[in-house]
C-alpha cells in the first residue's frame, strides 16, 4: 500500500488508538456534520418489518416529520423486480427513470411522477444514509405499467413487472398505502397526538356560517335516479334515508373525523332537527372548497353509472370512507332494492 503522508497520517495514527465503537461514534459524527440539518431521520420503522404484499416486501419508514417512505431499492427490486446494477443511489434512480422515460412508457407518465423518481428523498437510518420515495408513489407507478399493458404497448420481457404490479394494486389502494405504512411501522400507535384535532380545526368553524346553497340539484336528480325514484325538481322532499345515503357519499369520505364533529358542533334538538345544516360549520377556506370539489367529483360519478351499486363501488375506489374498512364482495340483488330505504 502507499504510505500516506502529512494530515493523513494523523488521522491514521488516530484511528489506531480508538476502539471500534470509538470510531463508529466518530463516523456517525462525521456523517451527521456532512449530511446537514435538513435531512429526517427514521422516527418508526426498521429492516426486520417490512411492508408485505404477497411475496413481496418492502423496507418502509416514517421519518421524524411523519413522512412515510419507501426504500428506492425495495420499490425498484423489491416491488418492480427490476434489477439494477452495483446498488448506488444513481443506480437505483437512473434505472427507475429510464424504465419510466422509456418509449414504451413514457406516454402514460406525468411530469410529476417523473420529478419524484429523480429525486429520491434522503433520510437517515441506523444503517447510515438512505434513500427512498413518498410511499404513494408505488401505486402510481403501477398505474402506469397495468395502463401500459391495458393498452397493449408492453413487451413481452417487461410483463413480469405488469403482473407485480398488479398483485401491489390488489393489496393496496393509494389511500390504504399510508394505513399499511403506519401499520408495518408500528406508527399507528404513536401518531401525533393532535393530528385529527389539526384536521378538524381546519375543516370545522366556530362559528356558524351563513346559509348558502351548497348541494346542486344535479346531486338529488342523479341520487332519485339511482335509486329508482321520480324526481321533481320543483319539490325539496327527499326520502328521509336520503340523510344516510348523503353521510356515506359525502361526509364520511372529505376528511376523517369531520361528520362527527360537525354533528357535535350542530346537535339535533328536541325535535330531531338541527339548527342549520352541516356545511354551514365548514371553514370557508379549507372545508367549504373541499366539500364543493367532493360533490363535483361525486355528481361525476353519479352521472356515469347505471346504478346506485355500481356508483357506490366506483366513489369506494376514488373517494373511500376515511377510516373504513374493505367491504369483503357481496351478492347484490337489485330486484330487493325498491329504492325506499336501506
Amino acid at each position: 500500500m502507499k504510505e500516506v503522508s502529512g494530515k493523513a497520517r494523523g488521522g491514521v495514527a488516530r484511528m489506531e488508538g480508538t476502539t471500534a465503537k470509538e470510531r463508529r461514534a466518530l463516523a456517525t459524527k462525521a456523517a451527521a456534520a456532512r449530511w446537514g440539518n435538513d435531512i429526517k431521520s427514521v422516527a418508526h420503522g426498521d429492516d426486520d418489518h417490512p411492508l408485505r404484499i404477497g411475496e413481496i416486501e418492502i423496507p418502509c419508514y416514517v421519518l421524524d416529520d411523519e413522512t412515510r417512505v419507501l426504500s428506492q431499492r425495495g420499490v425498484v427490486v423489491g416491488g418492480l423486480g427490476i434489477q439494477y446494477g452495483g446498488g448506488s443511489v444513481r443506480d437505483g434512480a437512473d434505472r427507475l427513470t429510464s424504465f419510466l422515460q422509456g418509449k414504451i412508457l413514457s406516454p402514460f407518465v406525468s411530469n410529476e411522477l417523473l420529478a419524484l423518481v429523480q429525486n429520491p428523498i434522503k433520510f437517515r437510518s441506523p444503517g447510515g444514509l438512505a434513500h427512498g420515495y413518498p410511499a404513494t408513489i408505488l401505486a402510481d407507478i403501477c398505474d402506469v405499467v397495468l395502463n401500459a399493458r391495458s393498452a397493449g404497448k408492453l413487451q413481452a420481457q417487461q410483463m413480469h413487472i405488469a403482473e407485480r404490479c398488479e398483485i401491489l394494486v390488489r393489496g393496496f389502494a393509494r389511500v390504504g398505502i399510508i394505513a399499511l405504512v403506519d401499520e408495518a411501522t408500528g406508527f399507528q400507535y404513536a401518531r401525533t397526538r393532535n393530528s385529527l384535532a389539526r384536521i378538524l380545526e381546519a375543516f370545522v368553524t366556530k362559528e356558524l356560517q351563513p346559509w348558502v346553497k351548497t348541494f346542486p340539484d344535479e346531486f338529488y336528480a342523479q341520487l332519485f335516479r339511482l335509486r329508482g325514484l321520480k324526481y321533481d325538481s320543483d319539490s325539496v322532499k327527499r326520502p328521509q334515508y336520503f340523510g344516510t345515503l348523503t353521510n356515506d357519499i359525502v361526509w364520511k369520505r372529505i376528511a376523517p373525523g369531520v361528520l362527527t364533529e360537525l354533528k357535535r358542533v350542530i346537535p339535533k334538538d328536541a325535535s330531531g332537527r338541527r339548527k342549520a345544516t352541516l356545511a354551514q360549520a365548514l371553514t370557508r377556506n379549507i372545508g367549504y372548497p373541499k366539500l364543493r370539489e367532493h360533490l363535483g367529483a361525486t355528481v361525476a360519478y353519479m352521472t356515469v353509472s347505471p346504478d346506485y351499486p355500481t356508483f357506490i363501488k366506483t366513489l369506494d375506489a376514488h373517494r373511500p370512507r376515511f377510516h373504513d374498512q374493505l367491504e369483503l364482495p357481496f351478492e347484490y340483488k337489485p330486484d330487493e332494492d325498491d329504492g325506499k330505504g336501506l
